[in-house]
């Protein structure tokens, strides 16, 4: 029974971790050389900015969904127009969600360090290729 006690006290820890990294990464959205920031827009036509990765592979551009928070990643598969600040220049992109092969490349030029996913709790990880308008 003590065992159980602790594994049960030791997952709602890092449940509590995760959380508390989530909501302050999604707060201070650090942003740098190695960021963008994309708005996205939702249904009701209200813009929404979010400072994320930049991303490169192939000599194209990306950015990922690593975060269990991602309404910007949901609007932008709903409404794929989405307008992009990168190095002082802004610019319309097109949002096209990456799968298979090209997934499996894009990931492997920009892998995660074993320390952030487990500080974000091992989300699933989804790309896009922003294709400039």
């Amino acid at each position: 029974m003590k065992a159980l006690k602790w594994i049960v006290i030791s997952l709602i820890a890092y449940a509590g971790l995760v959380m508390t990294f989530e909501s302050l990464l999604g707060t201070l959205q650090p942003a740098g050389g190695g960021t963008l920031v994309i708005t996205t827009t939702d249904a009701s036509g209200t813009t929404h900015d979010r400072v994320v990765s930049r991303l490169e592979s192939g000599g194209r551009l990306y950015v990922a969904a690593n975060h269990w928070p991602r309404a910007w990643y949901r609007r932008a598969l709903d409404n794929p127009t989405v307008r992009v600040a990168l190095e002082g220049a802004s610019g319309d992109y097109e949002a096209v969600p990456v799968t298979d092969a090209e997934h499996i490349s894009v990931n492997r030029d920009n892998e995660l360090g074993l320390v952030f996913r487990v500080l974000t709790g091992f989300p699933p990880r989804y790309f896009l290729r922003l294709d400039p308008l």
